[in-house]
């Protein structure tokens, strides 16, 4: 990643009221060396929950960040898959695999048995929409003797104990599905921590699952505070209010005592969206004009202060090979002139450098002849609006390994006709075929070189404008060890996190 800029020491250091004393925690269990012991952990996330907590949608990755759930299969640090709730697995033909489940519990205390399994996975592909990492294939799962479960897909996937990890496709027992809807993961996951109470939007709390397979958890439970302005995050844990605090804004950053910042590089990328459907982008001579007025050096300095590379593509420097394997995009319009195009601008506030990054494309956008109105909402408030097309432009950040740890998984979920997280929209037949190609590819080289021709393919139509390869940063108390700082930013909390 590139070098930090210096630290600003200007930024607001009053503590946003309502929050102080809202995290008070009980006091731990004593250890043998008279230290604390079992405390229970103060964490502040900057998303609440958009979906009431279902598993199918963005609240996933909140749900494994928490500890809450888990799938078959897990991500280790080189992105391969590694054993979760499947303790191994073996590929029976092309199209069918063999997973055996290691001894385990759900939350309500029953067993986790093949027949659960299967039955979660067979809803997880029946889900509306689709979990992004399922999308664009087909797969039964069925039970298989008394520990074992086997997978078989409409076409060979190659990575399918990769996809198999996506938070998306987290286990939950069958008692999480007795009512009409999305499931509920309260108390029917697998994870070291469970939720007990689920507020309407600002707080859960979480206590520790003494059963868990994987050994009791360090921290007795966690008070989880939904607080989506990242300058109360910050004060929060400068002021010791909060253990924990995730996404602390750049601008922030020099408010904390080094000793209490903490950081990482990810593969999270901020992109702007253009809505190919509808609206002046649905001309690709005028997105390819909105993607030449964007500077996006302009933003990682001025911005992100260093604390993240220009867009170089879908993937950045977190993804080591990317950049050796990078295709020119081809066949891009040449650009028009947009002639006061009046055009609706939207992004979201949970990551505050968000709203400031809008603000620089605005203008850039206004200096090359748009107009722009900018609108900005809290994440939970815009993300229908944004894959209902309402927007003719939109900026997010998005995490380019995160619903499978496959490089194809983000091009099949937010570039093709049927993906479930297409913001822009987009709908190509060149764009399809390369995404069925890679997806096709077996080898680990070769699947990363057809990952590479797609994404030439999808900025080629200029649907998306690469902005920013951001890092982690987030503010932990100088008392808690064990935080997890994951570059595919599926866990926050493990067994490990203690006070």
């Amino acid at each position: 990643m590139s070098i930090k800029s210096s630290f600003r020491f200007l930024a607001a250091l009053v503590l946003v009221p309502g929050l102080a004393g809202c995290f008070a925690s009980p006091g731990g269990e004593s250890s043998s060396d008279g230290g604390p012991s079992g405390s229970r952990l103060r964490v502040a996330l900057a998303f609440p929950p958009a979906e009431n907590f279902s598993p199918y949608g963005a609240d996933a990755t909140l749900l494994s960040r928490l500890g809450v759930t888990e799938g078959l299969t897990a991500l280790d640090a080189n992105g391969a898959a590694a054993p979760a709730l499947a303790e191994s697995w073996r590929r029976e033909s092309d199209r069918t695999w063999r997973f055996t489940l290691r001894e385990a519990t759900f939350q309500d205390g029953t067993d986790v048995t093949p027949s659960a399994v299967a039955d979660a996975l067979t809803r997880a592909t029946k889900a509306k929409p689709v979990p992004a990492a399922l999308a664009g294939v087909r797969l039964d799962a069925e039970a298989d003797g008394s520990r074992g479960i086997r997978v078989t897909t409409a076409a060979a996937d190659p990575v399918l104990p990769m996809r198999l990890s996506s938070p998306s496709l987290a286990i939950l027992s069958p008692k999480a599905y007795e009512k009409k809807g999305a499931p509920t993961p309260v108390g029917t996951a697998t994870g070291p921590f469970e939720i007990t109470e689920a507020g309407s939007g600002g707080s859960a709390t979480l206590d520790r699952f003494d059963d868990y397979w994987g050994g009791r958890a360090h921290a007795s439970g966690i008070d989880a505070r939904f607080v989506k302005d990242g300058t109360a995050r910050a004060n929060a844990v400068r002021t010791g209010d909060v253990d924990i605090a995730e996404a602390i804004p750049v601008a922030q950053a020099a408010t904390l005592d080094k000793a209490t910042l903490e950081e990482a590089g990810t593969t999270r990328t901020t992109s702007l969206q253009l809505n190919t459907r509808s609206g002046p982008f649905k001309d690709p001579k005028l997105r390819a004009a909105a993607r030449a007025a964007v500077d996006s050096s302009v933003i990682v300095k001025g911005v992100f202060e260093g604390y993240a590379d220009p867009g170089a593509g879908i993937y950045g420097p977190a993804v080591t090979w990317a950049e050796s394997k990078r295709v020119k995009p081809t066949g891009r319009a040449d650009a028009a002139r947009p002639d006061g195009a009046r055009i609706t601008l939207a992004t979201y506030d949970n990551r505050p450098e968000l709203p400031e990054v809008a603000q620089v494309v605005q203008q850039q956008l206004e200096k090359a002849g748009f107009t722009v109105n900018l609108e900005v909402r809290e994440y939970s408030r815009l993300e229908s609006d944004a894959l209902a097309g309402k927007f003719d432009a939109f900026i997010g950040a998005r995490n380019s390994l995160l619903d499978t740890g496959d490089p194809v998984g983000i091009l099949a979920g937010d570039y093709t006709c049927d993906g479930g997280y297409n913001l822009a929209l987009l709908c190509d037949k060149d764009v399809d075929r390369a995404v069925e190609k890679a997806d096709g590819a077996d080898g680990t080289g070769e699947r990363q070189d057809a990952a590479m021709a797609a994404e030439a393919a999808i900025l080629g139509t200029d649907a998306v404008v690469p902005l920013a390869h951001q890092q982690i940063i987030a503010g932990v108390s100088t008392k808690v060890r064990g935080v997890v700082l994951d570059p595919y930013e599926r866990a926050l909390v493990g067994t490990g996190t203690r006070r």
